[in-house]
């Protein structure tokens, strides 16, 4: 009987199985994270030549000489990690308490949104720099109030935010097209750029006044999550909401406040984009940036710091990318083949820094006669 027992047990149970490692050190971590790369360039190398014949060196250049390359390509790349960093930061006070808010993407295009309507209306009409600071306040008001639409409803009814916040961004994205139709008088459905009320270049440097702000917002919100109250508040809420009722958190109140910070970043992200950079808005005016941007904040576990290296990844990767359709005049696929498998190994190893592989052992035969 024992017998029987072991073998059906050995049948029905896989030869291996995930295990919690202990506490990881630093050293093992980037180890691990620096054999996920080599890995993921040596096996990109070998796709490269086997179907363009490329020299895979001459081809990782390309990915240097599209972000450095020129001045203009620096400045490129700051901009990009600029906006995608400052959506990244509006996920992540959410994120931490676990309100999985996929609405980055809506809640920036109704603060652009905003600010485009504002431009329309009032830009020819108020002093540059008054209507700058008003048309910022107002389009951080609308990311917030947003945002803050599904935190209600989780808070009063608990529904799921995943699905509230993903349905929010079509809607954004139809006010935006809906907008663009009605202000434009030549049946084109295209906003032409409004720069006479737009955001002057700082030193004559158009991206310059976006890197500065992200960046401050950047060490705010570090301060803010690390340091304050509410930032502790939103750590106890996201390991567990009982402890924190235990413990005398108002639960409904920190949900309903993260969630007016969260849509505020998004918002003023939106502003960025309009009134800063593009001086005009389209339905795809933050381009998906606001599900890249959950990338960053997970591969950065949710450290506004860390973050800086994470989005500067994603930017470089898909520069160097268009750089490298370009020069060697290759499908895009190509391109876009490497940058997912060097993403793919990069997000894979954080799996085994926290998990390891146990393989079970098979009994011996008369182990239980």
């Amino acid at each position: 009987m024992k017998k029987e027992n072991a073998i059906t047990r050995f049948i029905k149970e896989p030869p291996f199985h995930f295990v919690k490692r202990g506490e990881v050190t630093k050293k093992h971590a980037i180890l691990v994270r620096v054999c996920a790369i080599a890995a993921a360039l040596v096996l990109s190398a070998l796709i490269i030549v086997i179907l363009t014949g490329k020299n895979p060196f001459a081809v990782y250049g390309q990915f240097f000489i599209g972000n450095f390359g020129t001045p203009r390509r620096i400045w490129r790349l700051l901009q990009g990690m600029a906006i995608l960093l400052g959506l990244a930061l509006a996920v992540t006070p959410a994120f931490k308490m676990k309100f999985w808010n996929c609405g980055a993407e809506g809640q920036a295009l109704m603060g652009g949104l905003v600010g485009a309507i504002m431009m329309y209306n009032l830009g020819a009409s108020m002093p540059l720099p008054l209507f700058l600071i008003l048309t910022f306040i107002v389009c951080a008001l609308a990311g917030a109030v947003w945002a803050v639409i599904p935190a209600i409803f989780k808070a009063k009814w608990n529904t799921n935010e995943t699905l509230f916040t993903l349905m929010l961004n079509y809607i954004a994205i139809r006010l935006v097209s809906f907008f663009v139709m009605w202000v434009s008088t030549d049946g084109s459905a295209v906003l032409p750029p409004m720069d006479s009320c737009a955001m002057p270049a700082l030193f004559g440097q158009s991206y310059l006044f976006n890197i500065l702000l992200v960046t401050i917002l950047t060490a705010a919100l570090y301060i803010y999550l690390k340091y304050s109250k509410h930032g502790y508040e939103i750590s106890v809420v996201g390991e567990s909401e009982n402890t924190a009722r235990y413990i005398g958190i108002n639960v409904k109140s920190v949900i309903i406040r993260t969630m007016l910070v969260s849509g505020a970043i998004c918002g003023i992200v939106g502003f960025l984009l309009v009134v800063s950079t593009d001086h005009t808005i389209n339905a795809n005016t933050v381009g998906g940036q606001g599900f890249t941007a959950i990338m960053v904040s997970w591969l950065a576990k949710f450290n506004p710091l860390y973050m800086i290296l994470t989005s500067f990844l994603l930017i470089f990767l898909k520069n160097g990318a268009s750089q490298i359709s370009t020069a060697y005049r290759i499908d895009s696929s190509i391109s876009d083949i490497v940058t997912a498998i060097i993403l793919f190994f990069i997000i894979g190893c954080e799996f085994f820094i926290q998990f390891k592989i146990q393989f079970r052992h098979r009994e011996k035969k008369g182990e239980n006669k």
